[in-house]
């Protein structure tokens, strides 16, 4: 894919034109595992939103103040695995900090829509998703609503499942790639609840987030309904196969899963690898 091509696929993303896939495209994949030049992170002016919220309420900029608490904006929805793997993490995170920050979690699109799950058409779809998502994962903290056409999540990145943490005076002083590491959260948030600026102030950590995401991905996809895992197949053939693997451990956790089958692919390919060697120096005996 051209340099003009992938250009052409990320400006019609920021303009909404794709936001709302009924089908994950490859592009879509890629975009989601890395985190672009200019976008918004720490330093940077949140900008303004007003969502609502499933218990009647409502979060927006204007709640942040001098006796406001910091908020934690967590991005996911029903049929992305990352965010089925991150919500124990944040359930406890919440425990721990909840009369210190205010927790949001905001439902986006759908990340693997399918025919039991699909790509919201109207607001009052969008809504009874994130009531979903807050009754699957048990969340006791908000759960807010974007626009249908993903207009806070588009001008934060679009990736299903990041996190950025907003000072009382309304400004981004942490932003995690993906929530489903608490780690990372947790000293952020304690930096900031303390008075320091979070070090480091963004964090990303792809691969381990992806890891650990694998045990989580079947069921996910199941649930999502018909579809969800042909369109994986289909734009990321290497996500199916651990998917498939991770299958074969149902007798493991889910989250000790993804590490197993990265495990055993690696080894699996050395082994290849070795062979294919030994085969070359093997004498002719003929």
């Amino acid at each position: 894919m051209s340099s003009t091509t992938v250009a052409t696929n990320l400006t019609a993303r920021r303009d909404g034109e794709t936001y709302r896939f009924d089908h994950p495209s490859m592009t879509d994949i890629m975009r989601d595992m890395y985190i672009g030049a200019g976008e918004l992170g720490p330093g940077d002016s949140m900008p303004e939103f007003d969502l609502p919220t499933t218990d009647g309420g409502r979060v927006a900029s204007t709640d942040l103040g001098a006796e406001a608490k910091p908020i934690l904006l967590i991005f996911g929805s029903r049929t992305c695995p990352v965010t089925e793997s991150g919500g124990e993490d944040l359930r406890h995170l919440y425990t721990a900090f909840r009369d210190r920050v205010r927790f949001v979690m905001v439902q986006v699109r759908e990340a693997h829509p399918g025919a039991a799950i699909p790509q919201p058409k109207t607001p009052e779809q969008k809504f009874r998703h994130a009531v979903a998502l807050k009754e699957h994962h048990r969340l006791p903290f908000e759960v807010a609503v974007d626009d249908i056409d993903g207009t806070l999540h588009r001008k934060l990145g679009a990736r299903p499942n990041s996190a950025f943490l907003i000072s009382e005076a309304g400004k981004i002083v942490f932003r995690a790639h993906w929530a489903n590491e608490p780690e990372p959260l947790r000293r952020a948030l304690n930096d900031a609840t303390a008075g320091r600026t979070p070090t480091p102030s963004s964090v990303s950590r792809t691969p381990f987030a992806v890891i650990k995401a694998v045990g989580y991905m079947s069921p996910v996809l199941t649930s999502a309904g018909r579809g969800a895992r042909a369109d994986t197949w289909k734009v990321a053939p290497l996500m199916g196969a651990m998917m498939m693997i991770s299958d074969l451990l149902f007798f493991l956790p889910a989250k000790k899963r993804g590490a197993c089958v990265v495990g055993g692919m690696a080894i699996a390919a050395m082994l290849a690898a070795l062979a294919g060697l030994s085969y070359g120096l093997a004498p002719d005996c003929r």
